[in-house]
């Protein structure tokens, strides 16, 4: 097993001016599979149309995964390029030694973060004629061409430029001789709502106002430029969505992004949350438990005290409505969950004991808890669990 530590100063405590490691498994941590990820990465590349690349999604540090974890094991499994959301996460994994291609997938528009950019050999998304003069002139200044990828709007209405502008621009900028288009992409909204896909189903509509952008500015021109729409779910929706590059976030991770549908994608995930028990205790009948009383115990009742809380990304609209798993059985989780706590009910349970482990979050082979549970229970989506989990959960390797 290999340790990897988010801030590795707090995994360490002085005493007599020596520094002494912390278990990382002392109170509560997050364990990744990687061969879990590049299996992933093998398995979804396996379905892809022939030459078609694979971007691994790592932003919002690999989805609670470790970013750079994640991109070392993606990379093994196929992975050609990594997209991020930010500069700051780009420059981090290029400080890890990652060195294929980066996109950062938020908007870089400042000179000074465009150069930060381009001194790290970072690729920014550009969604103005503004962005491209910077980048053009950083590119002109330091005799290197500055690689980049366009980015246009087809009904996300979020970031890139509208179809028309980009229609009437697109040579102008393709002429700017300090520049290097590596890609051209647009988002889909609705690709992981779309239940059956249609002539009428939103996702089919932005991919023919897409395709017909790239017919008006002559794209067979430029065979080296990278095209790229699909994201987890727009992979899955067949080969006609995959042009030249795919993004794959979600379903790298191990996760359907399908969320509303069963089917099975042959995907294993990659994360198991766990913590420790730290303290046993009995309560009569009709005692609260927590903050606010939300639970009253009607019989005598034996409580698991268990060192994670909100603080460390677990939802407080989870709580009442969660268990966890203890040698294959599961236990459920009672009243309010604090800042850095939760309690269980074990009254049932005759072998835990102070110091063991549970699972919150993934499978002991006998019984299992998804992200899509808590999501459904949470009124959320997936993402947004997994993305929740703080810097405090030290990220421990599994090999």
């Amino acid at each position: 097993m290999q340790l990897g530590f988010k801030n590795i100063k707090n995994n360490f405590k002085v005493d007599n001016n020596h520094l002494i490691a912390i278990d990382p498994t002392q109170r509560a941590w997050i364990e990744v599979n990687g061969n879990a990820i590049s299996n992933n990465v093998r398995q979804i590349c396996s379905s892809l149309k022939s030459k078609c690349k694979f971007m691994a999604v790592v932003k919002a540090d690999g989805y609670g995964h470790d970013a750079k974890f994640v991109s070392e094991y993606a990379i093994r499994g196929g992975a050609d390029q990594l997209g991020v959301a930010t500069l700051q996460e780009g420059i981090y994994l290029r400080s890890e030694g990652i060195k294929i291609p980066i996109l950062i997938l938020g908007n870089v528009y400042t000179k000074k973060d465009l150069l930060i950019c381009f001194k790290n050999n970072l690729m920014p998304t550009i969604s103005s004629m503004r962005e491209c003069l910077i980048c053009n002139n950083i590119g002109k200044k330091y005799k290197k061409s500055f690689y980049l990828h366009l980015k246009v709007d087809t009904g996300m209405s979020r970031l890139g430029f509208g179809i028309d502008e980009f229609i009437n621009i697109f040579d102008a900028i393709n002429s700017f001789q300090n520049i290097y288009i590596d890609g051209i992409y647009s988002h889909l909204a609705t690709a992981d709502e779309d239940e059956f896909l249609n002539q009428e189903s939103y996702t089919n509509i932005q991919k023919l106002k897409f395709e017909k952008l790239l017919q008006d500015i002559k794209i067979t021109k430029y065979p080296d430029i990278k095209i790229h729409l699909a994201n987890s779910a727009g992979t899955f929706l067949g080969k006609d969505f995959h042009f030249d590059m795919v993004r794959v976030g979600l379903s790298m991770y191990g996760y359907n992004p399908f969320f509303n549908q069963i089917v099975d994608l042959k995907l294993e995930p990659a994360l198991c949350l766990k913590s420790k028990i730290s303290f046993i205790r009995e309560i009569e009948v009709d005692t609260g438990v927590s903050y606010g009383r939300k639970f009253i115990s009607n019989q005598k009742t034996k409580l698991a005290v268990i060192s994670i809380g909100y603080a460390d990304g677990i939802c407080r609209k989870l709580s009442n409505n969660i268990s966890v798993i203890h040698n294959g059985v599961k236990y459920p989780q009672v009243g309010a969950i604090t800042m850095d706590q939760l309690m269980i009910n074990i009254t049932h349970s005759k072998d835990i004991k102070v110091g063991d482990s549970v699972l919150l979050l993934g499978s002991d082979g006998k019984e299992s808890i998804s992200p899509l549970e808590w999501a459904n229970k949470a009124s959320t989506i997936p993402w947004e669990i997994l993305c929740a989990f703080k810097n405090r959960l030290p990220r421990v390797l599994m090999n």
